[in-house]
């Protein structure tokens, strides 16, 4: 039986280990803590909102997502990370918690959901592709981080 619930607090280790999960399979770090989390998503004013999934009471999977917004379309939400444990793949728990997530989107107004997802990452390419979502490929995704941000601050600064 599959269950899909809204994170809490309490949730914050099994959380974290999912997104440890995750970050295995697309081959990146975890650089966030469960402190950050239980910070930024369970306290006043959260900065993202998480749904769990279980599957026969264990933890199938997550779904992690926070409000976004568009200049030509308004309020939406980015969904940052879809995850199912592989063992849990073939029961339809992904499209479960997208679903959710859709539904939250509607009920909120919003204009719809938006993503990323590793060009790489076939399996979740045809997965959308099946949904019909609408492939942004025009669009880079462009990231500012760390040393960029630091010399971005500099070089902005009058006099420099």
């Amino acid at each position: 039986m599959l269950n899909i619930r809204q994170a809490i607090l309490n949730d914050v280790p099994l959380l974290y280990s999912l997104i440890q999960e995750m970050a295995n399979y697309e081959q990146l770090p975890v650089l966030i803590s469960k402190q950050t989390l239980e910070k930024d998503g369970f306290r006043a004013q959260a900065k993202f909102r998480a749904l769990i999934a279980d599957f026969d009471g264990e933890p199938a999977g997550y779904a992690f997502f926070f409000d976004s917004y568009s200049t030509f379309q308004g309020r939406g939400l980015f969904l940052e990370d879809l995850f199912v444990r592989p063992r849990f793949r073939k029961n339809k728990v992904g499209l479960a918690l997208l679903s959710r997530v859709a539904a939250i989107a509607e009920q909120e107004h919003c204009f719809g959901v938006m993503l990323h997802v590793l060009d790489w990452n076939e399996i979740a390419i045809q997965f959308y592709k099946k949904l019909d979502a609408t492939f942004l490929d025009d669009w880079k995704t462009v990231c500012l981080i760390g040393p960029a941000v630091k010399q971005l601050i500099a070089s902005g600064k009058p006099g420099v």
